[in-house]
């Protein structure tokens, strides 16, 4: 009797063991097919993307030696990326904003939901108070007060990081500086940690004029987006014309655009497991309602071209 319970165990144990195998097999074999669908994406995507070309002094790329990151190489670093236990973006306002800058956080956390194929929560507000003398200064040549980006990630966000937080981000009014030798950052986020932090100081008065709401919310989700790229592990793209480049100024962050290159694309597609023309359809329906009219032409574009391989031309 023992023997034959002995020999049931065997083969119980040999089929879980097959079973394993082949689940591990049919999911390397779904992973794969992904990967080629948007390489085939990307290839067709790239028609309507601008190339890079030649920083001009001053300009990030003038002073930072970058390779860039294609979409294979991203998949090989190992990167940083939702899970299904840690799905949420957590938005973390600091300080005081005005009833202007509290609409650009609501309109900020409608669009990374639908950039990033992920829930997001917007936490009750924290003090400024909070952040203590040693993390704060007048800037020694302009004269804004600021506070300092590695304070609020390792001391503020960090430890409170939430169990199921894909990332934890605060946004502020307040101007930031990250240390020694830094004027001023537009944000500043932890590849590694799931922390970042991103400020509205510099991105205009929402309170002013439509025109100056618009400006203020593009340059907020600009921000938003490109840190939370680095969050998921994304470098800076050196390729294209793209939301993942660097800046080195308001000038030249004015003129990146909002959308991500093809190379850019199927990294936050394949980390998120977003489909790229779902998620161009909910961008379209956000931007349509935002004013937004350049980013809805460029996404229809892009489904087209998705779609059909070409752009097709308006009939007068």
């Amino acid at each position: 009797m023992f023997k034959k319970y002995k020999k049931e165990l065997s083969f119980n144990n040999q089929f879980w063991l097959f079973l394993l195998i082949f689940l591990l097999l049919w999911i390397n074999s779904v992973q794969a097919q992904e990967s080629t669908s948007l390489n085939i994406i990307t290839k067709k995507l790239s028609k309507i993307h601008t190339k890079l070309g030649t920083p001009k002094s001053g300009e990030w790329l003038s002073i930072h030696d970058e390779s860039g990151q294609t979409f294979i190489e991203y998949k090989r670093c190992r990167p940083r990326l939702p899970t299904a236990q840690r799905k949420i973006i957590y938005i973390q306002p600091l300080g005081h904003f005005t009833s202007s800058q509290k609409k650009i956080i609501k309109a900020t956390a409608e669009f990374m939901g639908y950039y990033f194929n992920l829930p997001v929560i917007i936490k009750k507000a924290l003090p400024l108070s909070i952040i203590p003398k040693k993390a704060r200064r007048q800037h020694p040549s302009w004269g804004m007060k600021q506070i300092l980006t590695t304070y609020v990630l390792h001391n503020v966000l960090y430890p409170k990081l939430p169990d199921d937080a894909a990332v934890y981000i605060a946004l502020t009014a307040s101007d930031l500086w990250p240390g020694k030798d830094w004027n001023f950052v537009f944000g500043q986020a932890s590849l590694k940690k799931r922390v970042g932090v991103f400020s509205l100081y510099r991105n205009g008065n929402p309170g002013k004029s439509e025109a100056d709401f618009l400006l203020c919310l593009q340059r907020t989700l600009k921000t938003c987006t490109h840190e939370t790229g680095h969050m998921f592990s994304m470098k800076h793209c050196t390729a294209y014309e793209c939301n993942l480049c660097g800046s080195n100024s308001r000038e030249e962050s004015d003129k990146r655009p909002l959308w991500m290159c093809p190379e850019c694309l199927a990294k936050v597609c394949w980390a998120t497991k977003a489909s790229p023309i779902k998620r161009f359809k909910k961008l379209i329906s956000f931007c349509e309602a935002n004013g937004l009219g350049k980013e809805v032409e460029f996404y229809n574009n892009s489904i087209k071209i998705i779609s059909h391989g070409n752009i097709e031309k308006n009939k007068n």
